[in-house]
């Protein structure tokens, strides 16, 4: 701000005076000059709190008379104000831009100090009101703000279960028993554990948990533990602190339990978590609280999980590759997803269901099914269930032109079963004097040399016939000694 001539003049500041004398006269002039010309100005205290606020920031902020904002803390007048952080680091704000109610104000802040040089509080001075002699400026600010705005919108709404319990088509026993089970859960804020073949629809059950629970409104974060590699998991779940290891993100990373904070988590295939970490899951599910890799600092957790699994986490229990309290800790409300082949009759109302979704995303026909291709698709033991299923009448609706009968039908399934023939079930030979988990262990092991057998060492494959991941696939083979090729 500039000082003119005529008041140097006026209080003998002229060439030859003393520096100290020139401050002493030049500062007050200097306050008198922003006070006036600034669109308001407002002092604090120590303790931040105000000492003086001039006629026009008190009209500004709606206040009649300025003595009833002394005293009070500079948060409870102006919300959004940093003069505390200025008057604790005793650093100046040069230009910043302060919000009240629906304006912004161009503002800068500095810190004020006594003769010896201590700091006594701290001034504030609003430059331009509305921030109108920044119009391009604020151009960019409020279009920035609308693009953030948007993406968080846009990332909200992906993180939005999309199906509801409804959405489990079928009106069996067994399906209507396991939706009836899922409402019930959904009014249970408890740990839940799905338990079912791959693919029959143990995260559309779990989405349809959160879409009826209480947290319908927060997060629904996915993941799939067997498709993470071992080294990434823990950084994947539980987040790193900034610098955590070589290669780390300097900002750090956030895990996805903080992502679902307020929501759901789902932890698909837990039984593949690796031993070393269930400890920690252990204490993330007690405490409610998790703690970054690499940090020493636990962050507060609202977070409610549910963990599926397809294989057998009692024989794991047993077999000593998955912790029993980490298992008591899951298993507080169990479900069962029933396989396709044992609620044969919602087969029909359930290819209906695919066919009328395939068909408006691929926007082509619906597929039509001749009565003999439907008796065959139910009659089919359906390994991959529903997942099975939709692919095959995907790979139908892509390659026919409108309709498939039973003869076209017989052509792109593997190894059909006919509609007389009863799925066959493959007796299990058992020694009384071996425990469950080494006879479970042992035809696990038969089932995986089977598949590779069957797939002519294709492990990809192999692991497509058993149901399971690729990733799942591997860590089951080395577990069986089978990893090596030879």
């Amino acid at each position: 701000m500039a000082i003119s001539r005529d008041d140097l003049d006026q209080h003998g500041l002229i060439i030859g005076v003393s520096p100290e004398r020139f401050r002493a006269v030049a500062m007050p002039l200097l306050f008198d000059h922003l006070n006036a010309q600034c669109e308001g100005t407002i002092a604090v205290n120590r303790q931040a709190r105000i000492v003086w606020i001039n006629d026009k920031y008190a009209q500004k902020v709606g206040i009649a008379d300025p003595r009833t904002a002394l005293g009070k803390e500079i948060e409870e007048v102006l919300p959004a104000s940093r003069l505390r952080e200025v008057v604790e680091s005793g650093q100046p704000s040069m230009l910043d831009l302060m919000a009240f109610g629906s304006e912004h104000f161009v503002v800068t802040r500095i810190p004020l100090r006594d003769e010896d040089g201590t700091l006594v509080g701290a001034l504030g001075f609003v430059l331009f009101d509305r921030a109108r002699h920044l119009k391009p400026l604020m151009a960019k600010y409020n279009n920035l703000q609308s693009q953030l705005l948007a993406t968080q919108h846009e990332l909200a709404k992906a993180r939005r279960a999309r199906y509801t319990i409804a959405g489990f088509i079928g009106a069996s026993a067994a399906a209507s028993e396991v939706k009836r089970q899922a409402r019930r859960a959904a009014q249970l804020d408890a740990t839940v554990l799905i338990r079912g073949e791959t693919g029959t629809g143990k995260e559309l059950l779990a989405q349809g948990i959160h879409n009826l629970s209480p947290r319908a409104n927060g997060p629904f974060v996915a993941v799939n533990v067997a498709a993470i590699p071992e080294t990434l998991v823990e950084a994947e779940l539980f987040g790193t602190a900034p610098g955590a290891f070589t290669g780390a993100e300097r900002k750090g990373r956030i895990g996805k339990f903080e992502v679902a904070n307020g929501g759901t988590l789902f932890l698909d295939e837990i039984g593949d978590l690796p031993l070393p970490l269930q400890a920690k899951l252990l204490r993330v599910l007690q405490e409610q609280e998790v703690e970054p890799l690499g940090s020493n600092q636990v962050k507060p957790l609202n977070v409610r999980v549910i963990a599926a699994t397809h294989i057998d986490l009692e024989a794991k229990v047993a077999a000593g590759q998955f912790r029993d309290d980490l298992y008591y800790r899951l298993n507080v409300l169990a479900l069962r997803v029933p396989p396709l082949r044992e609620r044969a009759s919602d087969i029909p109302a359930l290819i209906e269901h695919l066919l009328d979704d395939l068909a408006n995303r691929s926007g082509l026909a619906p597929l039509e099914l001749t009565d003999d291709a439907l008796a065959l698709l139910c009659a089919q033991p359906w390994r991959g269930n529903v997942r099975e299923l939709r692919n095959l009448l995907e790979r139908a609706q892509l390659a026919l032109d409108g309709r498939l009968d039973g003869e076209t039908l017989r052509g792109l399934l593997v190894d059909p079963v006919a509609p007389s023939e009863p799925v066959p079930v493959a007796p299990v030979m058992a020694s009384p004097t071996r425990t469950l988990a080494e006879q479970l262990a042992q035809v696990e092991r038969q089932a995986l040399q089977a598949a590779l057998t069957a797939a002519a060492g294709n492990r990809q494959q192999a692991a497509e016939r058993l149901g399971i991941s690729r990733a799942g696939f591997y860590a089951k083979l080395a577990q069986h000694g089978l990893g090596r090729r030879g």
